[in-house]
Formats: C-alpha cells, structure tokens, sequence
C-alpha cells in the first residue's frame, strides 16, 4: 500500500499487453474453473504451469494451449515474462508459495483458505503489505451479486440493526485413501475438514457483513467418516453489537444444502440455494424476490477484478489482510 507500481506493472498499463500468469497447481478446481477464468478474461494470459507433477502438468498444458510447463516453483518465479501467480496447490504450500512469490516481485492470488492457521495466513498479509504488490485470495463470493446487494443493504441500515447471520453447508464426503482428494481430509495438508473447506468460505462472508468476532463458541467432531479431520462442526459467533451468527458444516448428509440468511431489525435476506438461489427480502410483511444471476464461472468475476486491481494500484476484492481473518476465526473454533 502506497509504494510505487513495480516496473512490469507500469509497462504492462503502458502498452496495454495482458496480465501474464503462471498457474500453480493442476488440480480439479483448475481444471473445473480456475484455469478457463484466467484465460477468457480480458487482459488475462496463462503463460505457464507449475507441478510436482510434471507430466499430468504437461498433458494439461498441451491441452489449455499453455506454452511452458516447470515442476521447480523458484524456477518458474524466475520467469520474467511472467507478472503474477495463481496457487492452486494443497492448502499447506499456499502460505510459503505466496510470500516467495511476492519476495519474486510477482502479484498473488490464492486459492481458499489462506493458510492453515491464522498466524500462517497473518505471515502471508504482512508479505503482501511490505511488497506493495496486489495479493488476494479466492473468496469468490464476495463478487456474487446477491451478496454485493445484501453488503449495500446491511451497509445502508435498510435492514435495521443486524440481530443474526444464520449459516449452514451439508454435503456428503468420504474420499478412499487412494482417491486425488483424499489431502482434504488430512489435516496438516488442509488445515481441517468441512470448517476449513466450506467453512472458510461462510465465516469469510459473515465477517465481511458484521467484522470480527468478540466472542467464539464452537463444537467439531467425527460422527460418520474416520478420517483424521473433522466431518461436522458447529459454531456460534457473538459480535460487539451483539449480533450472532450461529452456522454449521458437515460432510455427513447426502442431501446438499447451502443457506445463508441475515435478519435486522427491519428487515431480513435469504437464500434457500446461496450460490444460485433467489434471494427473498422481506421488510416488515413486504416480500420481494430478487434476482441477480451469478456468471456462468464463478471465478471470472474474481479473475476480472483482479486484473483491474493490478492496473490500478487497488487492492483486490478478497485482499490477504481480509482473509487471513477467517483462518483465525476458524483457529478459535478448533480452540473451543
């Protein structure tokens, strides 16, 4: 913040050319989203992959018409023709390859959640502020319409004071050991189970709607699975005004929910299917459905947003400082 645009940035606005990335990681959210937003984007260019896996990165290379392809990370920071870095990689390398991508001079974007833990995530947002360089993380939702509208209603007080943010994910997931997603249930390479995966994700949007926390009550526990992390937790977050947000997350149901609603004073929001339901508002006994579609690929806004940051000198949507947050409420949740 406040130091000069560095000299890549400022050719970059100069001559018009794209943002030129290295993708790091090719897993299925790459290969689902990531990897078709960076690309269709306008001023927006993979140049280049990294992977562990040379020759899964190459095979995909070759068929997202990626020209150069390292299995070194250092040695793909050392690319100049590349200006930022998109990590993709297991939750346990996304602190470390950020802040040697930053020390590298390149602007960061980071998959979800930040770090394992907060001081982890805290390492990564004090990197970001000491470069002057653009970092983010991949809370995609923050770029929902729906949740940019119920911003600008809690914001503008049209709902009252807030009293509730209700929260709640359920879904099935139970990997065999053999299976490419099996990391996410293994604790020190993903940082948690369901609360660390989904969870990350709506305690990122509560504290965008009411700020931290004061106080933290929380429960986490294996009811189904065996695996080393958590499949269920519940929480319950008491803010300085006095709000609450309860909310829970659970890999135990094989019937898929996703909710979010915010109740004030005056007036409440909520979404039966957040990332794409309607949003029904009601003031007093008036109810409106609003509908504001989300794109196609969720990640396009947030690659968009992100290209323009960086041509602006701007923070990003989901800058680090902001997201290293929810890492540490989740650190007071596995507390209690």
């Amino acid at each position: 913040r406040g130091a000069a645009a560095p000299a890549g940035v400022m050719a970059m606005q100069a001559n018009g050319r794209p943002l030129r990335w290295l993708l790091a990681g090719t897993g299925d959210i790459v290969r689902k989203r990531v990897a078709a937003a960076l690309q269709s984007v306008d001023g927006s260019r993979v140049d280049a992959v990294c992977s562990a896996r040379p020759e899964r990165a190459a095979e995909f290379a070759a068929a997202a018409g990626i020209g150069r392809v390292y299995r070194n990370f250092d040695a793909a920071l050392a690319d100049t023709e590349i200006d930022a870095v998109y990590i993709a990689t297991p939750v346990a390398l996304h602190v470390e390859q950020a802040v040697r991508a930053l020390e590298a001079g390149k602007h960061v974007l980071v998959e979800k959640p930040l770090g394992l833990n907060g001081p982890d995530a805290l390492r990564a947002a004090a990197k970001a502020d000491e470069r002057g360089l653009v970092a983010g993380c991949a809370y995609y939702r923050r770029c929902f319409p729906s949740f940019i509208k119920a911003c600008e209603l809690v914001a503008g007080g049209l709902l009252g004071r807030l009293l509730e943010i209700r929260c709640s994910y359920a879904s099935w997931f139970n990997p065999a050991p053999d299976d490419p997603k099996y990391w996410r249930v293994q604790r020190g390479i993903s940082g948690g189970g369901p609360l660390a995966d989904m969870g990350s994700h709506m305690l990122d949007m509560v504290v965008r709607l009411a700020g931290m926390p004061a106080r933290v009550v929380g429960k986490v526990s294996s009811e189904t699975h065996g695996y080393p992390v958590e499949d269920s937790a519940l929480f319950l977050l008491e803010f300085p005004s006095g709000a609450l947000a309860p909310g829970s997350c659970r890999w135990t149901s094989r019937t898929w929910s996703h909710d979010l609603e915010i109740i004030g004073t005056e007036g409440r929001l909520r979404w039966n299917v957040f990332d794409s339901g309607v949003v029904v508002h009601t003031l007093g006994r008036e109810v409106e459905e609003i509908r504001l579609a989300n794109a196609g690929n969720v990640h396009v806004p947030l690659i968009a947003d992100f290209v323009d940051a960086v041509r602006q000198g701007r923070a990003p949507v989901a800058p680090l400082a902001e997201a290293a947050k929810a890492n540490v409420v989740m650190d007071a949740i596995y507390a209690s």
